[in-house]
């Protein structure tokens, strides 16, 4: 066993981890970061959107040497049917600014570079090392954690799980539940590697600038999930996903929704011509505000997505797992500073901090709104797409069929598919739920 006793014990180098075990370290604790992967970021290959904001709070000079894509100053929204799709999108030059809001990143990238900025604030970080469970003293305290190392045991006074939203050792240790399939989305990616110039041509981008495509329809057959397109430098990350339980219910297979999607007439130009280096699922809270697990106990606390801290109205994930990891780690070290003990009483301070973030505010707002996209899936992500769809051809078309008649066989296809009550009523739960 490891005789060395930590102040803090981070399990995960994620997002969530990385920022806890920085936090940490910066204040002067003795921390301790556990990574099952060869290294940081070694798990993960897809592109993501990190937002500039939550980093800078921890590393206010990353951007002169994080390994950044493209800085965002476009995005767009799509409605798709299977053979088109209606489109909003925002653009602005006011993007174009010194210190960017957004960017496109690769994680395996980022996050080793992550990783070594937290070995630099004095963090031991040990890699290829797994958890296999917490250790526990007679009283059911968390004391340190068990590994697969010859080394075994390692104490400390508090451990942060920042395990993933699949992480086993909370619920083996019955401190929360696993997360339902109708609580997690599992999301395939790929990236598709192609010149530099071509991806500007396709996106009309120059320089470093940036777009992301951000798509719902009838590419998710009906279930809830929507599909994505990020601009990298040299690549573009494409990906879908939908909630477990759909996949369970309905027996589609992710890889043939993302062969679908890839094959979708607005889509397949973007990625013409490209190599696909690289294949990978993940899973992703989906759960909102309502399947927030138990966030802290006694010698623990929970961040990120093992937390089921994810905006999936926003699409805002890394943002949330950066600040609670934070959070976390602020929490721990007043904690520390009063020479208190690692108690659940006093660990619930991490908890009334996040309460007053825009973490826990933002998913409070929209806590409705997973239950009303899982139990009208139908409409919203098949009926409505295609009646949208057929509107918009029918307004566009121009075939001497007078303008009154065409709006009349709009409002009726609306009405024959979803009824009077319907309309009204999907309106009501929308309105009531984005409140």
């Amino acid at each position: 066993m490891i005789e060395e006793k930590f102040d803090a014990i981070v399990v995960g180098a994620g997002m969530a981890g990385n920022a806890a075990a920085l936090t940490l370290a910066q204040r002067g604790l003795k921390v301790l970061q556990l990574e099952r992967g060869e290294y940081s970021g070694s798990k993960n290959v897809q592109g993501a959107i990190l937002y500039a904001d939550m980093l800078e709070k921890l590393i206010p000079d990353f951007r002169e040497d994080a390994p950044l894509e493209r800085h965002l100053v476009e995005q767009r929204f799509w409605m798709m049917d299977d053979r088109s799709h209606t489109g909003l999108h925002y653009r602005s030059d006011d993007f174009n600014e010194e210190k960017p809001n957004r960017y496109t990143i690769i994680r395996a990238q980022f996050d080793k570079w992550f990783s070594q900025k937290v070995r630099e604030a004095g963090a031991t970080v040990l890699c290829e090392t797994t958890v296999t469970e917490l250790a526990q003293d007679a009283y059911g305290k968390v004391i340190g954690v068990r590994t697969d190392r010859a080394d075994g045991e390692i104490h400390a006074d508090v451990v942060v799980l920042a395990e993933g939203v699949n992480g086993l050792l909370g619920t083996r240790a019955h401190l929360r539940e696993r997360p339902k399939p109708d609580k997690v989305a599992l999301a395939v990616k790929e990236m598709h590697f192609l010149p530099r110039e071509t991806i500007e041509a396709r996106f009309n981008l120059k320089g470093d600038e940036g777009v992301v495509i951000e798509a719902a329809g009838t590419i998710s057959r009906g279930m809830t999930g929507m599909g994505f397109i990020y601009a990298n430098k040299e690549c573009i990350s494409l990906g879908i996903g939908c909630l477990v339980s759909d996949f369970q219910r309905t027996g589609e297979t992710p890889y043939g929704l993302l062969d679908r999607f890839k094959r979708h007439p607005s889509v397949a130009p973007l990625i013409e011509g490209s190599e696909v280096k690289e294949y990978a699922a993940h899973l992703i809270p989906e759960g909102g505000f309502k399947a927030i697990p138990q966030l802290y106990g006694e010698g623990w606390v929970v961040v990120g997505d093992a937390a089921q801290l994810n905006n999936a109205i926003h699409r805002e994930g890394s943002n949330l797992a950066m600040t609670s990891g934070r959070i976390a780690a602020e929490a721990i070290f007043q904690v520390k500073s009063r020479k208190d003990p690692m108690t659940a009483d006093n660990l619930s301070l991490y908890k009334t901090m996040l309460d007053q973030s825009f973490v826990i505010k933002d998913l409070k707002k929209y806590k409705d709104m997973p239950a009303l996209m899982h139990t009208q899936s139908q409409s919203f992500f098949l009926t409505y797409p295609e009646l949208v769809s057929r509107a918009m051809q029918n307004f566009l078309r121009v075939d001497g069929t007078p303008k009154v008649e065409k709006e009349k066989t709009t409002f009726r296809s609306f009405i024959k598919a979803r009824s009077w009550s319907g309309l009204f009523g999907d309106a009501f739960r929308l309105a009531r739920a984005w409140r």
